[in-house]
């Protein structure tokens, strides 16, 4: 479901309702291991339950004191974080990479 790749976590597959806690608390064991960017590429499906995801690994982040960035956001993703009036709170910095 995610993938390490030096500070970039690789979110692939679903990522819905069914499998949103596990995925919060995998996204969480990365970023507490030093994961400063959230990579959303090669998701395949998507409900706005990643949406709350992401703004939860965000408030972690935030918390650590680590600028999260969030890469390859899905229009479908960006759509309802639109509608919610959070786009805002996904952006973050420029990666470093």
């Amino acid at each position: 479901m995610i993938r390490r790749d030096g500070t970039r976590a690789v979110v692939s597959g679903p990522a819905t309702l069914a499998n949103v806690r596990a995925l919060l608390e995998e996204g969480r064991g990365h970023l507490g291991a030093g994961v400063d960017t959230i990579d959303l590429g090669e998701v395949t499906e998507l409900d706005s339950s990643l949406l709350a995801v992401l703004l939860a690994w965000q408030r972690d982040a935030r918390a650590a004191n680590v600028a999260l960035a969030v890469e390859h956001l899905p229009q479908g993703l960006e759509t309802i974080a639109r509608l919610y009036g959070v786009e805002a709170l996904l952006s973050g910095p420029a990666p470093r990479h």
